[in-house]
C-alpha cells in the first residue's frame, strides 16, 4: 500500500505532498489542480509501460507540464510587497514524481524527469530525458533503505552482503530503469515494482451516449477487469457472476434500485448484452434502453467489483451523470471495493464525499481539500505535522 504521493513540478503542483490512505479521496474547487493530481498519477503508472516520455509529449513536452511560475514564492510576494518574478535559477529543470510505501515491506519510487543537454545538436533536442530513479524500501528514501538507483545511463543494485553491484547494461535517457532490466536473481524488487504500476487501474469518464460500446451486444470473453471504455461491461458483470461475488453485485444494483435486477444475455450469434429488470415491468430493459445515469452506475459496478483487484484504484469524479440519489449508493460500493484495494477518488461532490464518510468507518477516510494560492496548488485543510516527510533523489 501507499502512504505518500510527491509531486514536484507538474504544472500547478510546485510541491505537493499527500498523504494516503486505503481510501483517500482528493476535493476542492475547480481548478484548484485536482486534475493535475490525477494526471500525474497516471504519468507514474506510465513510467512502468515505457510509456512516460511519450506521455509527456503528448502533453506539448516537458516545457509545457512545467510549473509556469517562480522558483520560489517569498513571504514578501505572499504579503503583496514584492511582484511576483522569476530569479536566477538555483536548481536544474526538472519535473520528480515519487510515492512511499506504508511499510518496510512495501517500494517506494521516485522518478525525476529533466531536459537534454544542448549538445550534440539533435532532431529530439526537446525531448525529456530521465535523470534519475530511485527504489527504496518504506515509506521514506533514505541511505539505508535504498534499494535500486539509476543516474543517468548507470544503474546499481544492493547486494545482500550491504554493497552495491552494477546492473545489466546503461539505460537510454528515454526508457525507465524498470522497463529495461528485469533479472529476478539481482534485483527481485524492481520486477515487484513493476508489476504492482502495471497493476494500478484509472477509470474517467465512461462513456453512455446511444453509441457507447457499452450499449451494443458484444462478443464476450470472461472479463475479470473492466475495461477503460466500458466496452466489455456485459462480459465483465457475467464473469463477476461467475467467479467473484455476485451477491455483491446484487445488493449493489439493489441498493441503487430497490426491485432491480442485472443480467447478461447470450445472443444466438454468441455476443452477450446486458439486461435490467426493473420493478414494475415485464420485460428487462436493454443497455441500449437504460438511462445514462443507470448505465454508468452499472459501469462503476464492474469495475468496482472486478474479481482482480488492483494494488491501487484510481477513480476521477466518479459522479458525472449520476442523479444525486445514487451517490450514497455509489459511496457506499466505493467503501465496499476498499477493503480488497487501495482508492483514490478524485470529486468535487459533496453528496458523494458525505456518503464515503458515513459508510467508512471511523477514520477511515483520508480527505484532502486543495486549494490554489498564488497559482501553486497547496493542501487546505491539513496542517504540516499531518502531511508526510519525503525526500527527493539528489542529482
Amino acid at each position: 500500500m501507499l502512504s505518500t504521493l510527491a509531486i514536484a513540478h507538474y504544472r500547478s503542483l510546485r510541491e505537493l505532498v499527500l498523504p494516503l490512505g486505503r481510501l483517500t479521496v482528493i476535493t476542492g474547487a475547480n481548478g484548484s489542480g485536482k486534475s493535475s493530481v490525477y494526471r500525474a498519477m497516471r504519468l507514474l503508472a506510465e513510467v512502468a509501460q515505457g510509456g512516460v516520455v511519450r506521455s509527456l509529449a503528448r502533453e506539448g513536452g516537458l516545457p509545457s507540464t512545467l510549473w509556469a511560475g517562480p522558483e520560489h514564492i517569498s513571504a514578501a510576494m505572499r504579503r503583496g510587497e514584492a511582484p511576483v518574478q522569476g530569479t536566477v535559477r538555483s536548481a536544474p529543470v526538472s519535473l520528480r514524481l515519487g510515492f512511499g510505501g506504508a511499510d518496510a515491506e512495501d517500494f517506494g519510487y521516485a522518478i525525476d524527469i529533466g531536459l537534454p543537454p544542448p549538445v550534440p545538436p539533435s532532431p529530439f533536442s526537446l525531448d525529456p530525458e530521465i535523470k534519475i530513479e530511485s527504489l527504496w524500501s518504506g515509506p521514506l528514501l533514505r541511505p539505508s533503505t535504498l534499494l535500486v538507483e539509476r543516474r543517468g545511463a548507470a544503474l546499481r543494485g544492493r547486494q545482500d552482503a550491504g554493497g552495491w553491484q552494477s546492473l545489466g547494461r546503461p539505460v537510454p535517457a528515454w526508457a525507465s530503469m524498470l522497463t529495461e532490466f528485469a533479472d529476478p536473481r539481482s534485483a527481485p524488487e524492481m520486477l515487484t515494482l513493476r508489476e504492482q504500476l502495471r497493476s494500478w487501474r484509472f477509470y474517467d469518464h465512461f462513456r453512455t451516449d446511444a453509441e457507447a460500446p457499452a450499449r451494443q451486444p458484444q462478443l464476450g470473453t470472461r472479463t475479470p477487469v473492466l475495461a477503460a471504455d466500458g466496452a466489455d461491461l456485459a462480459a465483465a458483470i457475467a464473469t463477476i457472476r461467475e467467479i467473484g461475488d455476485g451477491e455483491a453485485l446484487d445488493a449493489a444494483v439493489e441498493d441503487a434500485f430497490p426491485g432491480a435486477r442485472v443480467e447478461v444475455q447470450a445472443l444466438a450469434d454468441g455476443r452477450l448484452r446486458t439486461g435490467m429488470h426493473q420493478h414494475g415491468l415485464l420485460r428487462a430493459l436493454s443497455a441500449a434502453e437504460l438511462s445514462d445515469g443507470t448505465l454508468r452506475y452499472l459501469l462503476w459496478v464492474a469495475a468496482l467489483l472486478s474479481p482482480r483487484p488492483p494494488a491501487l484504484l484510481v477513480l476521477n469524479e466518479p459522479e458525472t451523470s449520476l442523479h444525486p440519489d445514487l451517490l450514497p449508493a455509489l459511496g457506499r460500493l466505493i467503501v465496499r471495493a476498499a477493503r480488497d484495494t487501495q482508492l483514490i477518488v478524485v470529486s468535487h461532490a459533496n453528496r458523494l464525499i458525505a456518503a464515503l464518510d458515513d459508510a467508512a468507518d471511523e477514520g477511515a477516510l483520508q480527505r484532502i481539500e486543495l486549494k490554489k494560492d498564488f497559482g501553486e496548488t497547496r493542501i487546505a485543510n491539513l496542517d504540516m505535522d499531518s502531511i508526510p516527510r519525503w525526500q527527493w533523489p539528489a542529482r
